[in-house]
């Protein structure tokens, strides 16, 4: 086996991956219900819920995120948009 091949644990968090995505999330803060479906869905685990005027909303870590859209996708109230990013 050659050297280096095995990744240590905890270390995803140094590879930041949302550099190559094609499109971005972007939340409607004012419209969003705050239901949290987007954060339990993102197969990346970038969307975290945050409390906004008392109120629960997701904040998404465009580090991480690699575009995929399923939150769009998936939103109830569809209030996020895949916006071009480049």
């Amino acid at each position: 086996m050659k050297k280096g091949l095995i990744i240590k644990p905890n270390t995803a968090l140094d590879n930041k991956t949302g550099a190559w995505r094609t499109h971005r999330p972007i939340t409607n803060q004012d419209k969003c219900i705050g239901c949290s479906l987007c954060a339990k869905l993102c197969p990346e685990g970038c969307i975290e819920m945050i409390s906004i005027n008392n109120k629960q909303k997701p904040r998404t870590d465009y580090d991480y995120c690699k575009g995929c859209g399923l939150c769009a996708k998936e939103c109830p109230v569809k209030v996020i948009a895949m916006k071009e990013d480049y």
